[in-house]
């Protein structure tokens, strides 16, 4: 069934972004008095279509991996079936300022839409974990550089970091990278500034994870978040807030150590150690008997993880700012990624194809559907990037055809299009091929 839920969310994610990209087209091709001969989100035979009163037919397609406006052109073989039937141009007399601006409204549709999705996050909120240290593995850069547990991490680079994926994004931008990550942090409300070198960074790792890699983890802290009446926990003393720090002299840090202790130590007496207002103390508790379901024994506390949170809101008008921004951040974090794979500073294997975004749409969804929201701008950013690189048949290409057009005071001529076409043709289709192996070969087992 996972299969079919990563599939939806791969065909909702597609249906968004195409349509989104291609209405640029649409809405601009009809300014500049171009006749609209199909509005099609998907490729091949058509599954469902109705035609407007100006003769465009709107259809979806067999194919939901991409989308396309066809334009009226006198030239094609076929141009007697689709005159128009009102008064409008056919795209060969189009002057090239129109072109271009037909080819840059698909990718500034997807900028638009990032925009507008990064707003309304900005305005209903996002809540996330609070990206507090759990653990630091043992002579790995992190420890080196003085981070402790407990710690939180509060900017990398100078970039606000409120949540996990933003220190994870943050730290995307220095693969491949030699010098020093700055990470500011905060412990026990004191301003902490740690400096990390790195050399190389990551840059023949395919999928690195950049958190795990300077040895932060992120495992919660066995910090009490609430007290369940009459269990072993009150009956004890435990306080919410404690932060524990060592059972039977054995120091410990994290909430699975805690639990996995609690769950061992059913009817025996166990002395936790916390910390609580600056100081330390010790707490003798018992912890109660608890049959599970399969007849297994283990402790029961009756305590529950403190998991703090953050609500990062903005009103209508500063959300702007907000959207406009991020918009910003993510475009060119997306051209440094982009351009670090052309210069092989950073492994293409790490591109994502389609079988790679509906997992990544499908668990962000099960997370929220604010997360689902923020990958979708951050796809539709990428998407309008890629669609400005200037290979034959991406909007890119098409707009430096209307600039040498421009400059050479004289179009392109038809012949050299057509081979520039297949060219084009020919290295998205290798691209396609090379991003589906690389999909295929992430999720084999092995």
């Amino acid at each position: 069934m996972d299969y079919l839920y990563y599939a939806f969310f791969l065909l909702v994610t597609l249906i968004v972004l195409v349509t989104s990209h291609e209405l640029g087209h649409f809405l601009v091709a009809r300014w500049a008095g171009l006749h609209v001969v199909r509005f099609s989100v998907g490729f091949g035979k058509p599954v469902w279509s109705f035609y407007d009163r100006r003769g465009t037919e709107f259809c979806v397609a067999a194919v939901p991996l991409g989308g396309y406006v066809r334009m009226y052109d006198r030239r094609d073989a076929d141009a007697a079936a689709h005159v128009p039937r009102v008064s409008a141009k056919s795209y060969d007399v189009l002057s090239p300022w129109w072109r271009i601006a037909v080819a840059l409204a698909g990718p500034a549709a997807n900028f638009v839409l990032a925009f507008l999705v990064f707003w309304l996050l900005s305005v209903m909120g996002v809540s996330s974990v609070v990206p507090i240290v759990g653990s630091v593995a043992a002579e790995s850069p992190a420890e080196q550089a003085g981070l402790l547990p407990g710690d939180e991490i509060v900017a990398v680079d100078g970039v606000d970091t409120p949540a996990w994926t933003d220190i994870g994004l943050a730290l995307a931008s220095r693969l491949g990278d030699t010098g020093t990550i700055e990470i500011r942090a905060k412990r026990d409300d004191t301003p902490v500034i740690r400096s990390i070198g790195i050399e190389d960074w990551l840059g023949t790792v395919q999928d690195p994870d950049t958190i795990a890699a300077l040895g932060i983890g992120r495992e919660r802290l066995a910090v009490i978040g609430g007290i369940v009446e009459g269990e072993a926990a009150q009956r004890g003393g435990l306080r919410r807030g404690d932060r524990i720090v060592g059972i039977d002299g054995e120091p410990i840090s994290l909430w699975t150590e805690f639990v996995g202790r609690v769950r061992t130590s059913a009817g025996r007496t166990i002395v936790v150690t916390v910390q609580r207002g600056g100081g330390e103390t010790n707490i003798r508790m018992t912890p109660a008997q608890r049959i599970a379901e399969d007849g297994t024994e283990h402790g029961y506390a009756g305590a529950w993880l403190d998991t703090p949170t953050r609500l990062v809101r903005y009103g209508g008008i500063e959300a702007l700012g907000r959207a406009a921004s991020e918009t910003y951040a993510k475009t060119v974090l997306t051209v440094e990624l982009l351009g670090k794979m052309l210069t092989l500073d950073v492994p293409a294997t790490n591109l994502a194809g389609p079988i790679t975004i509906g997992k990544v749409t499908g668990d962000s969804a099960r997370a929220g559907f604010d997360r689902f929201l923020w990958i979708l701008a951050l796809l539709s950013i990428s998407l309008g990037i890629i669609n400005l690189v200037p290979i034959p048949i991406l909007d890119g290409g098409h707009v430096v055809y209307s600039v040498v057009e421009i400059v050479r005071s004289k179009p392109v001529s038809m012949r050299a299009q057509a081979v520039g076409a297949q060219i084009g043709l020919a290295i998205v289709v290798g691209l396609m091929l090379f991003v589906f192996y690389v999909d295929i070969a992430r999720w084999l087992p092995g």
